[in-house]
């Protein structure tokens, strides 16, 4: 019986198959060489890009949020207040939530730094990114999206959100990165989820009540940064100072 032939991608981005292709088992040896390059070059384009931002602080969740929506309300404000101490906001770069942070640093004259996924149905920047890098791999944006920032804001979102909030808080459980707040917005939208954590997780044994303990939970746009510039000041030493009011008569714009 001959070997089953090797199944070929039918739709091709950039003169390379799609990177669906790279989840679905071995594929030729010069094939899976070049995506280690271009997975390699991605992170040092997104490190070189990204290595002058500042102190940032990460804000995810849904894509899916119009600027009417309160939650989209809610990321605006928080941003904006984590912009007027001195942060920059980084976000997933596209719409919803990630729009409204972007523009909420905007709204505060913070830098707004937008880490863009490359999807099949064409995900563009949002217009409030004063600096945007865009990625093919999911994991490399995750990557960057921790890398440079000293505090998390989780607002709703869906599988995409949960996979980033799990990830950041088994990161820090796990002592793989260190011990940087975590604050969910939207108290209404997490309790199920804490009463998970609190009823089931814990009194199972499958995390311990100090992991629970990683996580602040507000909808507070002004608690919610006070408690992420105080957490980095004293864990890290950050003094993320309120930036410089532009003046008209300087024409600063």
């Amino acid at each position: 019986m001959s070997p089953p032939t090797p199944l070929k991608s039918t739709s091709v981005e950039d003169g390379q198959p799609v990177e669906r292709l790279m989840l679905v088992g071995p594929r030729p040896r010069l094939e899976e060489l070049f995506r280690v390059i271009r997975i390699a070059a991605e992170f040092i384009r997104g490190f070189r890009k990204l290595h002058f931002v500042g102190p940032c602080v990460t804000v995810f969740g849904s894509a899916r949020f119009k600027e009417d929506n309160p939650w989209y309300i809610m990321a605006r404000s928080t941003a904006e207040e984590l912009g007027r101490h001195g942060f920059s906001i980084m976000t997933g770069g596209g719409p919803g939530i990630m729009e409204a942070a972007n523009r909420g640093a905007r709204d505060a004259g913070a830098p707004s730094i937008g880490c863009n996924i490359q999807l099949p149905h064409e995900q563009g920047a949002n217009p409030y990114c004063d600096r945007c890098v865009e990625f093919r791999y999911f994991f490399v944006r995750k990557v960057m999206l921790l890398k440079y920032s000293y505090g998390f804001v989780v607002l709703p979102g869906g599988y995409g959100t949960m996979d980033e909030l799990f990830e950041t808080l088994t990161l820090v459980q796990t002592g793989k990165i260190d011990s940087f707040p975590i604050v969910l917005m939207g108290t209404a939208y997490w309790d199920e989820l804490d009463d998970f954590i609190q009823k089931r997780m814990i009194p199972d044994g499958t995390i311990d009540r100090r992991d629970r303990e990683m996580v602040k939970v507000t909808d507070d746009p002004v608690e919610a940064a006070k408690f992420i510039a105080e957490a980095a000041r004293k864990r890290f030493g950050v003094e993320a100072m309120p930036r410089p009011r532009k003046r008209w008569w300087l024409f600063e714009r």
